[in-house]
């Protein structure tokens, strides 16, 4: 069951807006187009309005149908210009928030690259992806609907109030007392809305993380009938997300009925209190006419703030959590060495020096924890000299991936060292460390592609006749060509349109692509046949010609021709030695091997 994180209060609600407000600078042209042709939008409309005034004065002093055509044709032309206007922001507008999105979105993906795999170990995949969705779909809603409209209300308020107190300033007092209570209002709900929608937010990534988890394990959950807790579980998550969400609609629907009923109580009072203005002669007409429009105008951008309220109090949850992701720190690489392939092999390099990278591999005095105070590995010493075969054997949970993740630095050791040709692997470059590590992993990941794709993701710049090599040495050049369209065959749903096996085998020829100096095999058979693993196995032989290669296996005949088996436990290596030798002993590993105790 996924955890649910409490969400508080935002916190960065100013640092959110500013680091917002640095994405749009980025296309200040066009945002700035925009807020000119807004601005004159408004201008149109309000000056539409106050022609309402000399027309009706024009006529109550007997200027006659001349006048009026006159005076409607002028506005006519005003609300022209004020349409156009309205027409050119919008499109500038549409096509600014989607280049500002895609910056946003960029920028996440390329910040996600740099993150430790610590990081991805620790978050579901689902409240990952819910990032590039959710999230940033509130912040791309937000600025398709609420930037040009709040710059328009903006200015709608501030010109509809200018020009009540140019036409009646008597009665503007009125109307201000009115819409101060109204913005508090407005404030009051919007401060209490803003909470639940960081929380509604929360929710819905954990929702969409079990969901995911869901639909990848349907085949575990029909074989144990668990379609009901399944069920129990997502009503749970749904709840969650459903309590947060009407508690910010709760709050946040309030403020449009609340802000209408003030509007009308101003102009009925305004209404009122303008007639016997009129009756005494303080004010004309025409001006009374247009005031009391200017006063239903006053509401409608309140009411505009409001109902964008809702959009942006949601984007702006969405942003704080997109830009708190951004914000967290990168994997650090304080590497200087570079390793890289010439001619001649594999070199490092250390300033001007070049010298070839042999394989040597070496754990001096290592301990691990992934969290703090339970250490995982204890104190592990162990070579691998050029051209060996290590193999690490132990129950479930002794530490043996535990290495080999060490040995690629997707974590960095808590004491000790790790050495590769003699170097701290910490002063190697993290990049050039990896790619000169093949893996072929337990659970192999195929990506929606063609097979040749899929080899070639080792390298990128192999020949096709170097993935057709590497297919061939790992045995699944024959299978390959006996599917429809050969290498140009699509993967599918993760490698679903071929067997395990099959899957396995292009995994290992990917590794072979790569042509690495030191092979790292994570169960690299366990989910082939005993055939496959046959074929395997002599193919194996040549691509680990010549390089080293850490074995992790629970099928102990695997291990049987390397050079040294590490007996792993708790952490720490209980036995070392190759298979005669650990057999004479008589221990661990020979009651493993014959069945006395099980790996578990």
């Amino acid at each position: 069951m996924p955890r649910i994180v409490s969400a508080k209060k935002p916190q960065r609600l100013g640092y959110t807006v500013r680091r917002l407000l640095g994405y749009m600078g980025r296309h200040k042209f066009s945002l700035l187009a925009v807020a000119l042709l807004v601005i004159l939008s408004v201008a149109c409309n309000l000056l539409g309005t106050y022609m309402i005034s000399p027309v009706i004065d024009g006529l109550v002093d007997g200027g006659g149908m001349a006048s009026l055509v006159k005076g409607v044709a002028l506005t006519a032309l005003i609300y022209i210009i004020g349409v156009l206007a309205a027409l050119g922001y919008s499109q500038i507008m549409a096509r600014s928030s989607q280049q500002i999105v895609y910056d946003i979105r960029a920028d996440l993906f390329n910040h996600m690259q740099d993150l430790p795999l610590s990081y991805f170990d620790s978050h579901q995949h689902g409240d990952v992806m819910s990032y590039y969705t959710n999230d940033v779909d509130t912040i791309s809603d937000a600025l398709n609907n609420s930037f040009a409209a709040v710059v328009k209300n903006g200015f709608q308020i501030l010109g509809t109030m200018s020009m009540l107190i140019i036409l009646n300033w008597r009665l503007s007092l009125i109307v201000a007392v009115s819409y101060t209570f109204m913005f508090l209002y407005v404030r009051f709900s919007a401060g209490r809305s803003k909470s639940y929608y960081k929380r509604q937010q929360a929710s819905l990534g954990a929702l969409d993380g079990y969901i995911q988890e869901m639909v990848a394990g349907q085949k575990v959950i029909k074989v144990f009938n668990h379609e009901k807790a399944n069920l129990e579980g997502f009503r749970k998550l749904n709840s969650e997300l459903q309590a947060m969400g009407g508690a910010a609609q709760a709050y946040a629907s309030t403020m449009i009925p609340a802000v209408v009923s003030i509007s009308f109580l101003t102009y009925t009072i305004v209404s009122l209190c303008g007639g016997f203005m009129a009756l005494g002669g303080l004010t004309t007409l025409g001006a009374l006419a247009s005031y009391l429009v200017f006063v239903r105008q006053a509401a409608a951008p309140i009411n505009q703030f409001t109902q964008q309220s809702n959009f942006l109090l949601s984007s702006l949850a969405g942003a704080e959590r997109i830009f708190m992701l951004i914000d967290r720190k990168k994997e650090v690489d304080e590497g200087t060495v570079r390793l890289e392939t010439t001619s001649h092999g594999w070199v490092w390099r250390d300033g001007d020096a070049i010298i070839p990278l042999k394989g040597d591999v070496r754990f001096d005095d290592v301990s691990f924890s992934y969290v703090e105070d339970h250490p995982v590995l204890k104190h592990v010493t162990l070579y691998a000299k050029p051209g060996q075969k290590i193999a690490f054997v132990g129950s479930t949970g002794a530490g043996k991936t535990t290495i080999t993740n060490l040995i690629n630095r997707f974590y960095d050791v808590d004491s000790g060292r790790i050495l590769f040709d003699g170097i701290d692997v910490r002063r190697i470059r993290k990049d050039d460390l990896r790619r000169s590590l093949g893996m072929v992993l337990q659970d192999t990941h195929l990506f929606t592609a063609t097979i040749r794709e899929n080899i070639r993701y080792g390298r990128l710049d192999a020949s096709d006749s170097q993935v057709e090599e590497a297919a061939r040495i790992a045995n699944a050049d024959s299978f390959i060509r006996r599917l429809p369209n050969g290498y140009d065959t699509m993967v599918v749903a993760d490698g679903a349109n071929l067997s395990s096996g099959q899957r396995q085998l292009l995994a290992i020829a990917r590794a072979a692509v790569a042509n690495p100096p030191v092979l790292i095999l994570d169960e690299a058979t366990s989910n082939i046949d005993t055939r496959t693993e046959d074929l395997i196995e002599r193919g194996m032989d040549s691509l680990m010609e010549g390089r080293t290669v850490f074995v992790i296996a629970h099928r102990l005949s695997t291990v049987r021709n390397a050079d040294a088996i590490m007996v792993l436990e708790h952490g720490q290596i209980v036995e070392r030695g190759d298979h005669d030798d650990l057999m004479s002993q008589r221990g661990r590993y020979y009651k493993l091997y014959t069945g006395m105790f099980e790996l578990s």
